[in-house]
């Protein structure tokens, strides 16, 4: 799988340099290109951004140098192009899994109060949001969405098993995670967990996972009836 990433901030993604993700990338398990928008543009000052037409607060990103990256990064249009908004699709689970079928992804990052609506027009595929809430750039929900799909690539977890009884999976919040020590501060583990049962076990799970999402994100629950 390869990411194309179209932002002014390119320093910002050093973040997923480390970690399992950056682990992935060292192997070679896919590729992840970060590109500097300002080289595209043919102000002299490199200048990426302007008045809103209309009027109103902040600047807006210019189109030319937008496609100028875009162009030069997926000239053929082979990727899924995506433009990180908080007016975007929310991302869910479900999302994140179509994206990790695609070969390709193209993010584009925005910052200021946009970009040229133009530009979401003709060249994108989708708006996509990680929240109800603004961000100053795109450029930590790219990171997100990158995060979140890579997880899918075989090899960049550990174990495959691990995406198995995920959080969101099947519209159920993951189930209680114990370790060593047996018994921390007064507080014991579970003795279901220590009986070596695994039937019981999984029913145990199971209950909790239920219960968690009863409790917490009830939303979830009226999904999956």
């Amino acid at each position: 799988m390869r990411f194309e990433v179209l932002t002014l901030f390119p320093e910002s993604y050093a973040a997923l340099k480390v970690g399992i993700i950056g682990s992935a990338l060292e192997k070679g398990l896919f590729e992840l290109n970060i590109t500097d928008i300002r080289q595209y543009s043919e102000d002299k000052h490199k200048k990426c951004d302007d008045y809103a037409y209309g009027g109103g607060a902040g600047m807006v990103m210019t189109p030319e140098p937008i496609y100028n990256a875009i162009t030069a990064r997926d000239a053929l249009r082979v990727c899924k192009r995506i433009y990180m908004s908080p007016r975007g699709v929310p991302l869910t689970q479900s999302i994140v899994k179509e994206l990790s079928q695609q070969s390709n992804i193209l993010l584009l990052s925005g910052s200021y109060e946009g970009v040229d609506q133009r530009v979401i027009d003709d060249y994108m595929d989708m708006e996509l949001s990680i929240g109800d809430y603004v961000l100053t750039s795109g450029d930590l929900a790219a990171q997100v969405v990158i995060n979140a799909v890579a997880r899918y690539i075989p090899g960049v977890l550990g174990s495959e098993s691990s995406l198995d009884e995920e959080s969101f999976g099947d519209n159920l919040l993951e189930y209680p995670q114990y370790t060593r020590p047996e018994v921390f501060r007064g507080h014991a583990v579970p003795d279901v967990l220590l009986s070596g049962h695994h039937d019981n076990i999984r029913k145990w799970r199971y209950a909790q996972r239920l219960e968690l999402t009863r409790r917490i994100r009830p939303d979830l629950l009226e999904k999956k009836q």
